[in-house]
C-alpha cells in the first residue's frame, strides 16, 4: 500500500475523534499513507497542528472540513478541501454551525435526562478535551454510565434520526455550504451519498442539481459503501466531470471498526484523488 492510498475523512479530537492532530498524522506516516485529509466537523481547529506535525512526517496533509447540512432526506455532510482556514466567510459559518451544535447538545441531554439517563456537560467537555461535543461524545459517556454496551446501541436506541433522544442540527443549506468553501478557496466535495438514503436516479438528480449550485466531487470510495455504490458514484463523478474522493471516516475510539487508510479493512482510495483536488481547485481559483 506504500504511498498509493491516501484517507480523505478523517476527524480529530477537534470535533469527535479520539486522536490528536499530532497522533493522527503519526498514525497515517507509519500507515503509508501518502496523503490524509483532516476533515473535522464544522471546525478547522486541528489543521495548524497537523501541518505543523506533518513537517516530521512524510505524509501530505490536506486541510478540510466537514459541513453538517439540510439534507432533502437521510443525513448530509459536505467535505471542504484545501481550504484557506483564516476565510472569514467560513469561520462566520463555522460560528454559526458551532453556536447550533451548542442549543442542541442540552436538548439531547435533557431528553436522555427524561428516559433516566443521566449525563452532565461537565463529563462530555472533559472527554471533548477542548473540541466540539458531538453525538459520538454523548454516546461514549452513555455506555461508560453502563446504560448501553457500545457507541452503534447508542446512537440506535437514541441518537440517530429518529431515535428517542435525537434533535435535529443541521441549519446550513447545501449551496450555502459550497458557497463558504468557495470563499475558502476550496473544492465542495459531497460527502458519504450512502448516508442520503436514495435510490440511484434520485441521488442522480439530487447531483445534478447542487452542481448548479457548486457542487465539485462526491465522496466515492467509502467505508459503508458496497461495491455497487462505490461504481454508481465513480459513474457519477464521470458523467458530470465532478471530482471523485473518498476516505474512510475515522473517528479512532468512536468508531473502533473503522481504521484508518482501510476502513474496514479493504479500503484503498487511490493518491489521484489528491492530484484531481488539486486540479480542480486550480480550475476554480487559478
Amino acid at each position: 500500500m506504500k504511498h498509493k492510498c491516501c484517507d480523505l475523512h478523517t476527524h480529530t479530537i477537534a470535533s469527535d475523534g479520539s486522536d490528536s492532530p499530532t497522533e493522527l498524522v503519526k498514525k497515517a506516516a507509519f500507515s503509508q499513507l501518502a496523503a490524509v485529509a483532516i476533515t473535522d466537523h464544522d471546525t478547522v481547529e486541528g489543521i495548524p497542528e497537523a501541518l505543523e506535525a506533518s513537517r516530521n512526517y512524510p505524509v501530505e496533509v490536506v486541510p478540510g472540513i466537514e459541513l453538517s447540512v439540510i439534507a432533502p432526506k437521510g443525513n448530509m455532510h459536505v467535505l471542504g478541501y484545501f481550504i484557506d482556514i483564516k476565510s472569514r466567510d467560513l469561520l462566520n459559518v463555522i460560528e454559526m454551525v458551532q453556536n447550533a451544535r451548542a442549543e442542541r447538545n442540552p436538548k439531547i441531554l435533557k431528553k436522555l435526562d427524561e428516559l433516566g439517563l443521566h449525563i452532565s456537560e461537565a463529563e462530555l467537555e472533559e472527554m471533548a478535551q477542548g473540541g466540539q461535543i458531538g453525538r459520538p461524545h454523548i454516546a461514549r459517556a452513555l455506555v461508560n454510565h453502563g446504560y448501553v454496551k457500545s457507541v452503534s446501541d447508542a446512537f440506535e436506541k437514541y441518537l440517530k434520526k429518529g431515535a428517542a433522544a435525537y434533535v435535529p442540527k443541521s441549519i446550513l443549506t447545501p449551496q450555502r455550504a459550497f458557497q463558504a468553501i468557495h470563499q475558502a478557496r476550496g473544492v465542495a466535495v459531497l460527502a458519504h451519498p450512502i448516508s442520503l438514503k436514495c435510490p440511484s436516479s434520485e441521488l442522480d438528480d439530487l447531483v445534478s442539481r447542487w452542481i448548479e449550485q457548486g457542487l465539485d466531487g462526491i465522496e466515492c470510495y467509502y467505508s459503508e459503501h458496497s461495491d455497487e455504490m462505490t461504481r454508481l458514484c465513480l459513474n457519477l463523478a464521470d458523467k458530470y466531470d465532478l471530482v471523485a474522493t473518498g476516505g474512510s471516516d475515522y473517528h479512532g475510539k468512536a468508531k473502533p471498526y473503522i481504521k484508518l487508510g482501510v476502513g474496514k479493512g479493504n479500503l484503498c482510495v487511490p493518491e489521484k484523488c489528491v492530484h484531481a483536488l488539486k486540479n480542480r481547485k486550480t480550475q476554480l481559483f487559478g
